[in-house]
């Protein structure tokens, strides 16, 4: 299994997660990030480099069964949508790809968003377009690519994000705005959950699973009979 982002938050509870199911693992990130992952020393092979560096991903995908890749918008020069095209054109035939969004991201037009999250998403997006910080426009294009491949993927869509113990896989819907996503929020180490376990539920192929905590309110109703 390779896991591109290895170094950050998501990425490394992606290793664990995958070293605890007996995975071998290929972890990649940028060079100035391999300390992040010294805790996996002798435990993981490490491809240091940019994850839209396509030499960079080739070696690292080659032969692996499984790609997760974290899908971060850095900057302003198509970071996400080349790491998305270089995983995409370079996994071998038949492998297992899933990736990390946002809830922004909508594959059919059919999520309904409440109007302080797309308040929410329309400035921090133009914020930090202008402060040449992040491109949510490019996580978009890089999901849109994902979505019109050929390939085995799976887009996990996530919820806010926090710290803390896990709380067992996340529920999921096909729609942002469903019921039982209310809650909105996902412990990291959960998402990082699903993503593992997407690999081998092929009920997930071709699907953009919006999730959230099990615990969180809205998915507790949920589960009531």
């Amino acid at each position: 299994m390779c896991v591109i982002g290895a170094s950050g938050k998501l990425g490394r509870h992606l290793v664990r997660h995958a070293l605890e199911r007996g995975y071998e693992v290929v972890g990649v990130c940028r060079e100035r990030s391999v300390g992040k992952l010294a805790e996996f020393e002798g435990r993981i092979t490490v491809v240091p480099g940019q994850t839209d560096d396509r030499a960079v991903i080739a070696r690292a995908v080659a032969g692996c069964d499984a790609v997760l890749t974290v899908l971060v918008p850095w900057g302003v020069h198509h970071y996400a949508s080349g790491t998305a095209q270089a995983v995409l054109d370079h996994a071998r035939p038949g492998a297992r790809l899933v990736f990390s969004c946002g809830w922004h991201i909508s594959r059919d037009g059919e999520d309904v968003y409440t109007r302080g999250f797309r308040i929410y998403a329309a400035v921090f997006g133009r914020l930090a377009r202008l402060a040449r910080f992040v491109d949510v426009d490019d996580q978009v294009e890089a999901c849109r690519r994902v979505f019109e491949s050929d390939t085995r993927w799976t887009v996990v869509r996530g919820s806010d994000l926090e710290d803390g113990e896990s709380q067992g896989l996340p529920v999921w819907s096909r729609h942002v705005g469903d019921p039982i996503l209310g809650g909105n929020r996902t412990r990291r180490v959960d998402y990082a959950l699903f993503m593992v376990e997407a690999v081998e539920d092929d009920g997930l192929v071709h699907e953009a699973p919006a999730i959230v905590g099990r615990l969180t309110p809205s998915a507790l109703a949920h589960a009531r009979p």
